[in-house]
């Protein structure tokens, strides 16, 4: 039960640390140079660990600059820039049927 909360703890404070905008674009070029480093938490020698550590940070990067894009095109409609919408409207809701 005390790893539970320790775990949790950290996660809200890493998440919280995240929102600042200095700290997030500081763990976003943190990424991006920890694909370029040669240097890795578990080496690509080992076959499948190597690249689970590589496809987390990935995971993270995409989505820490997806929000930040999502976040800068609403911060934009709110200013009452023009935003093209249409591409995000434009959804077809399809019904899966399966055919003999």
């Amino acid at each position: 039960m005390r790893k539970n909360f320790v775990t949790q703890v950290l996660q809200n404070g890493i998440r919280k640390a995240l929102r600042n905008p200095k700290y997030r674009w500081a763990a976003v070029v943190a990424a991006l140079f920890y694909f370029i480093s040669p240097l890795d938490i578990v080496p690509d020698a080992i076959p499948i660990l190597g690249l689970i550590d590589d496809g987390v940070i990935a995971s993270f990067l995409v989505a820490e600059v997806s929000q930040i894009v999502m976040e800068q095109l609403k911060n934009r409609k709110k200013q009452g820039y023009a935003v093209d919408t249409t591409s995000v409207n434009n959804v077809i809701d399809v019904e899966a049927v399966t055919v003999n």
